[in-house]
């Protein structure tokens, strides 16, 4: 039932527990759950002047039909026409209009059926609201001595409900109320001690009744107050009272007013709240408190009201039971009465009846415990129907208050109702029992995805269904769910995380299941990181009209898009163009004086929200510091989320740039268990990015640390992040470079490389070292070893093949099945040599040897292959001083012939051959003797060639040191070589062996020749040794050496000249410019040699003068004239350049032309010639001692002006010097001159 005035809409879904009606074989059974807001109130009192509307719902299948009892007796609802059922529902709607509502009130209930059961609602008590008028009375005055208590009654009429009592005047205000006049629980108005400000005629009390909203007033009271003796005997015999009291003041210690007395009862139902009251009397006003006899005030439910004169305690329990104890005291004494609180108790479910499913011959029990004071009474029915008076069912029994349900059959679905009662009410609960056979199902749909916020609460459902009741298990990844710290498992299988974190994201999986099957479905979590905005706007102080930016950085998971909202003074922003909104942050471009305010930033996403806000203040421009550019500052706020079992997200706030944009950030961590103190670079992110996802290794204690990077620098690090260790898991690699080394005939060696502290994984680690022969049938023998990376496996046979694996262990599992890594146990030397050993001599430098190969299993090892021993035990030519050493060859794998090579030929050589393997060499076979045939010699030794006159040489020679067998002789070839190196030719000689030199007659004179020899055996010539030879040349048969001159281009003109060093050419023309060349020839007129021309220039002359040169009288004064000359141009010289030049010379200079030199004028020869070796006079000349040269018989010299350069010829024979006009020292140096080599010396230097 709804009353419009409380509820116009409220419903009940069939109260007093959970209903639960059959809806089908297949869709089973439907929990109808108790939603007391919606229920309608056991006692519902109604508004007259609007219908009637009791709501009842309720599901099922088939459909539930609906009826109603009134006081206990079925209410045919078609036989009146004010009331209406709704279709498909129970709800009642009584139209009242036109009659009275006395008519409908009573006690309703409804029942929904259908074939498989009845369920009940509670009983609803409907009653018609009231509001009595006040009875008419008169009011006689109230005459009160002033300081005397006084209480002015109100007695309302009874209402239903209550009515809300107040006292007003008659301007309808509020009587004001201190700790001395106050209103009462029950409405009177009590005056602790009356004033003379409290006489007056309006004291008036008001009722209002709440559902009809109409309030009554009483008739007004006059209180009228006496202050005088005469006024007090006056009311003292008006109201029959002693007006002898002991203070003549009226003082007074206080009395209780209400309740009266000393001890007082209260009784309160559990679950109410209790208001005790005490009013006291006495002048001065009395404090009142309050305080628990024998205990304490319950905390955080007690109250005071009425100015301390009302304690009021909510939600009472059976502790709020017991003495109370109000205390009233001014300053002439105190009082106190004691309250006794006795707590009641309406029934109450400790175990209400529940919803039932049993499979057919399953046994199941329905309790109904409930508890009150005085203690309830249980009573069952079954389809409503008193249990005692229903049909006798032999599966169901009553025991202690429970119905014992065994061996039930299909078919003997009911709804069973337990009603618990005492005094002060009952509690009505239906119970569906359903026998049916039905195998698991589950409701929550499959694969949903709950998304949550770390560390918020994360609630996984799973829905199921299924007879007999399905048993819910949760798992994760796997791993099975066990309800504790971690994880709440409640009662409708519900899994709760209370504080949800990155590690607890993944895919969780509720089975359901019971006797019938097994049904699973999966739901997957998601824990999102929270919006965080990186750093807070902060206060911002800008110039007028320059620009405000507000940076509104947000840190989310990648998988939430945050919106950006922005406020200023908690509104929006203005429409203004100047407000411009990017990504991430708020631009104010012209800032004004009217932009100041209070600005925020909110970013959503659709699972949370952060806000950040700053204050913006507006100052005057000032001028524009430069900008300066530095290493940013390090980051901050370095925090850690999505926290996975391997892998984390690391975010930060940038710091500064200082003027250089970021370019990067570096991420560095240190791993403070296996090497604290290291940090190591990471990994480098974009310096856009304020997050990085790092990929963790197990079993490591991780510290983070992020640099910024601009054009500047780096910045210095971030404060280190807290530390992070992951869980220690199984190692997820195995140890490398697994090797097997046999190190004896017994044994073998297993050694690893052991496994870093990172990829331990986890603590204990450990080695399990296996192994086992292998192609045999037999068990891994297995080792666990800490801290070593190598294993001796003693006891195995002789070079054997074995599987070998090494596995990571820790204190969380073995690490992944490792590779099987085959190796050998250690070898023995081969025990058998080889046999049939065969050479075959292919030539005297090399033989064949062949072998057959020792038996694999006499190797004892792998066969690395065989050495083979060989060495020359003697020259079969001659006796050798001793044997060589022996050479080894080596033939690898399971080669049994090969070639001996670099053999002596004509020799005896041994040889023997052995097995080898990586142990070491085996026995040697029996010696085997072989000879080599003959082979060409080897060089002759020491060939030298001698010459023994002009036209012969005389080649000797040393034997071979190498015979190589019988010499049958030598062959000498000879051939000339001219001076181009050009080959003449060639001439052989046959010499018998004994032979070691021959002498070489009618050889070319002043000719090299050019010698080869062999020494020869059968096998024919060995190797060619050579030499070169010149015969001697002889002057006396050389023809003189000519002087060739020639002018310009015309043809040479040739004087033939004796063995003297110096000539002179005659006929020469002044002033001509001639070149001069001095060729040697053979008798043969050949040209043996020919020097570099030279440009001499002849000095120009007069005729007359010439003709005066040849006399001898001239020729000696003009000696004396040069020297006088000398001496002065020697002193001139000194003077002037410290230095000197020759007349000629000065006479050259003087000329434009070098080419063109002036002849003397005293004799027309040329200057001076000296001999650059000794300075001696030349054979056939004349030297005076003053270096000057004379004229000799011949009327015309050859004088050579040259530079100083030795006489000589260079690599081809030519000759070497210049001739020029001047010389190179001058006469303060002691006129020291150069002389150019004679044709003779150069013919010389030739041979």
């Amino acid at each position: 039932v709804t009353h419009p005035a409380m509820d116009r809409k409220r419903s009940c879904m069939l109260c007093g527990g959970a209903v639960m009606l059959l809806l089908g074989h297949m869709i089973n059974a439907l929990e109808v759950p108790l939603d007391r807001e919606y229920c309608s109130p056991k006692d519902y009192i109604i508004d007259p002047r609007e219908n009637i509307i009791i709501h009842c719902e309720a599901k099922g299948k088939p459909h539930p039909s609906f009826s109603w009892t009134r006081n206990g007796i079925h209410f045919d609802v078609e036989k009146d026409s004010k009331v209406i059922l709704k279709p498909n529902s129970g709800t009642l709607v009584i139209d009242i209009s036109g009659e009275k509502a006395e008519a409908y009130e009573g006690v309703y209930q409804c029942i929904a059926r259908n074939e498989h059961g009845s369920a009940l609602s509670n009983n609803i008590v409907i009653r018609q609201s009231r509001s009595p008028l006040w009875s008419k009375e008169k009011i006689e005055p109230i005459t009160v001595q002033r300081g005397m208590s006084l209480v002015l009654q109100c007695r309302p009429p009874a209402g239903l409900p209550p009515p809300i009592i107040f006292w007003m005047d008659n301007n309808f205000q509020r009587l004001p109320q201190n700790s001395r006049v106050s209103q009462a629980l029950n409405g009177d108005l009590y005056f602790s001690n009356v004033l003379m400000d409290d006489n007056r005629n309006d004291y008036i009390c008001y009722a209002r009744f709440p559902h009809t909203q109409t309030i009554q007033q009483k008739q007004p009271i006059t209180v009228n107050v006496l202050d005088t003796m005469n006024d007090t005997v006056l009311a003292a015999f008006l109201n029959g009272s002693d007006f002898w009291g002991d203070s003549p003041s009226g003082e007074r210690a206080p009395t209780f007013m209400q309740p009266p007395g000393m001890h007082s009862t209260s009784m309160v139902l559990k679950g109410d709240a209790l208001q005790l009251e005490c009013i006291a009397d006495g002048l001065p006003t009395p404090d009142i408190s309050w305080s628990k006899v024998n205990g304490d005030l319950p905390s955080g439910r007690f109250s005071f009201h009425s100015f301390q004169k009302t304690l009021k305690i909510t939600e009472v329990t059976e502790a709020d039971g017991g003495d109370y104890r109000c205390l009233a005291k001014n300053r002439l004494g105190s009082n106190h009465h004691i309250i006794t609180v006795v707590v009641r108790a309406a029934p109450f479910w400790i175990s209400a009846p529940q919803n039932l499913i049993l499979a057919p011959k399953e046994s199941g029990m329905l309790t109904c415990r409930a508890d009150g004071n005085p203690k309830p009474t249980v009573t069952w029915s079954v389809n409503g129907i008193p249990i005692e008076n229903s049909h006798k069912d032999p599966s169901r029994k009553i025991e202690n208050g429970n119905i014992i349900l065994s061996d039930v059959q299909t078919g003997s679905s009911a709804v069973y109702q337990c009603n618990a009662s005492n005094e002060y009410g009952y509690l009505l609960g239906n119970a569906f029992v359903s026998i049916l056979a039905e195998p698991p199902r589950v409701l929550t749909p499959p694969n949903h995805v709950y998304s949550v916020i770390t560390n918020s609460r994360a609630l996984l459902d799973c829905a199921s269904f299924g007879s007999p009741l399905p048993k819910i298990t949760w798992f994760k990844d796997g791993q099975s769910i066990v309800d504790g710290d971690l994880y709440i498992i409640h009662k409708n299988n519900t899994l709760e995380i209370n504080v949800a974190r990155p590690v607890n994201s993944g895919k969780y999986t509720c089975i359901a299941s019971n006797s019938l099957g097994n049904k699973e479905n999966h739901i997957y979590l998601e824990v999102k990181e929270p919006t965080r905005i990186l750093r807070q706007l902060g206060y911002k102080v800008v110039q007028r009209n320059s620009m405000a930016v507000f940076e509104c950085k947000v840190k989310h998971d990648p998988t939430l898009f945050p919106s950006m909202i922005w406020l200023k003074d908690n509104m929006e922003l203005p429409d203004d163009s100047r407000f411009e909104v990017g990504s991430d942050s708020l631009t104010i471009h012209d800032v004004g004086e009217d932009d100041e305010g209070n600005y925020t930033c909110i970013r959503n996403t659709t699972l949370d929200q952060d806000s950040a806000s700053a204050m913006l203040t507006v100052v005057e421009a000032t001028p524009t510091p430069p900008v300066i550019m530095e290493q940013p500052d390090p980051p901050t706020d370095l925090e850690l989320t999505d926290q996975r079992e391997h892998s984390v997200q690391l975010t930060w706030t940038p710091g500064d740039e200082n003027n250089s944009p970021i370019q990067l950030f570096l991420i560095q961590y240190e791993d403070s268990l296996h090497e604290p103190g290291v940090w190591v670079n990471m990994t480098e992110v974009s310096g856009t990015s304020t997050t990085a996802h790092l990929e963790l290794s197990p079993y490591v204690y991780y510290s983070f640390r992020v640099l910024a990077l601009n054009e500047v620098g780096l910045s210095e690090p971030s404060a280190p992040s807290r530390q992070y260790r992951t869980n220690p898991a199984q190692p997820e690699v195995s140890p490398s470079e697994v090797e097997v080394i046999g190190t004896s005939p017994d044994s073998m060696t297993i050694t690893w490389r052991e496994l870093t502290g990172l990829e331990s994984n986890g603590p204990g680690l450990q080695y399990k070292v296996s192994w086992r022969q292998e192609d045999v049938d037999q068990q891994w023998t297995s080792l666990t070893l800490a801290n070593v990376s190598l294993y001796v496996v003693t006891g195995t046979p002789t070079f054997t093949p074995y599987e070998v694996t090494v596995q990571a262990v820790n204190d969380y599992g073995p690490g992944p099945r490792p590779e099987v890594v085959l190796g050998y146990s250690g070898e023995d030397l081969p025990t058998v040599a080889p046999e049939n050993v065969k050479v075959s001599v292919q030539n005297g430098t090399v033989a064949e040897v062949s072998w057959d190969a020792v038996p694999l299993s006499t190797v004892q090892g792998r066969l690395n292959g065989y050495k083979v021993s060989y060495w020359k035990m003697r020259s079969l030519h001659k006796q050798d001083p001793e044997p060589e050493k022996p050479q080894e060859l080596i033939f690898h794998g399971n080669e049994t012939e090969g070639l001996l090579f670099g053999l002596h030929p004509y020799s005896q050589y041994t040889l023997n051959i052995r097995a080898f393997n990586g142990k070491g060499d085996g026995p040697t076979s029996s010696n085997q003797i072989f000879e080599t045939p003959e082979g060409v010699p080897g060089p002759p030794a020491d060939l030298k060639v001698q010459n023994l006159n002009l036209d012969s040489l005389v080649v000797k020679w040393v034997p071979p040191v190498e015979y190589n067998g019988h010499l049958t002789g030598y062959l000498l070839k000879y051939q000339p070589i001219n001076t181009t190196d050009e080959l003449g030719p060639l001439k052989e000689l046959l010499l018998a062996a004994n032979e070691t030199s021959i002498t070489l007659d009618n050889l070319k004179h002043s000719t090299r020749y050019k010698f080869y020899l062999n020494a020869k055996t059968i096998k024919g010539s060995g190797p060619t040794v050579t030499e070169e030879g010149v015969t001697i040349m002889d002057e006396a048969l050389i023809r003189h050496p000519a002087v060739e001159a020639g002018k310009g281009k015309e043809p040479w003109k040739t004087e033939f000249v004796n063995g003297t060093r110096t000539y002179q050419i005659r006929g020469l023309k002044p002033g001509m410019s001639y070149r001069v060349r001095v060729v040697a020839k053979d008798h043969s007129d050949a040209t043996v040699h020919s020097t570099e021309e030279l440009l001499i220039t002849v000095p120009a002359m007069t005729s007359k003068q010439v003709d005066i040169a040849t006399q001898g009288w001239f020729i000696g004064l003009m000696c004396a004239i040069a020297l006088l000359i000398l001496v002065l141009l020697i002193v001139c010289f000194i003077k002037r350049n410290k230095g000197g030049k020759y007349p000629v010379k000065e006479k050259e200079d003087a000329h434009q032309d070098p080419e063109i030199q002036p002849m003397k004028e005293d004799d027309g020869t040329f200057g001076e010639y000296s001999d650059t070796e000794d300075h001696k006079p030349l054979k056939g000349s004349r030297t005076p001692s003053n270096g000057t040269v004379k004229k000799d018989d011949s009327d015309d010299s050859l004088v050579d002006y040259g530079e100083g350069g030795d006489g000589q010829f260079n690599e081809d024979g030519s000759f070497i010097g210049q001739y020029s006009g001047k010389k190179e020292k001058d006469t303060a140096e002691g006129n020291e001159s150069s002389e150019a080599p004679s044709p003779v010396n150069a013919m010389n230097s030739f041979v």
